[in-house]
């Protein structure tokens, strides 16, 4: 049975590289692993390898056109995290966002915090 390519939601590591992508913009393997190798120890290969998954997944989306392969994410920041937070949203919330934003916000939310989600919602409700 195909699997919709929309359903496929990254792994941690893939996290990892696609943060970097978002950050760095387009990269080669090496860029990418000189990046990833300042948090954690992690091989060339192995970071080839992930990319590779990654691209037969189509999380990524490669040039091949130079001999160093250029790697750039497939989805914008913002797309990949709605994704991962409606998933998030119906598995461990029952679909509820009221009770994700309430397990959220706990004892460590600071006066800030609060400020810019009171902030936020307001432009929400004006915009309604």
């Amino acid at each position: 049975m195909l699997r919709d390519k929309s359903d496929i939601k990254p792994t941690e590591a893939e996290l990892t590289l696609l943060n970097i992508l978002w950050k760095m913009g387009p990269a080669t393997v090496r860029q990418i692993h000189e990046n990833v190798s300042q948090t954690q120890q992690t091989g060339y290969t192995t970071v080839l390898k992930i990319l590779q998954i990654m691209h037969e997944k189509a999380l990524v989306i490669r040039d091949e056109s130079n001999r160093a392969h250029v790697y750039a994410p497939a989805n914008s920041e913002v797309v990949t995290q709605s994704s991962l937070l409606k998933d998030l949203v119906l598995k461990a919330f029952g679909g509820s966002k009221s009770k994700l934003v309430m397990r959220a916000l706990d004892d460590s939310t600071s006066k800030e915090e609060i400020e810019d989600i009171r902030k936020l919602l307001n432009e929400l409700e004006q915009q309604s």
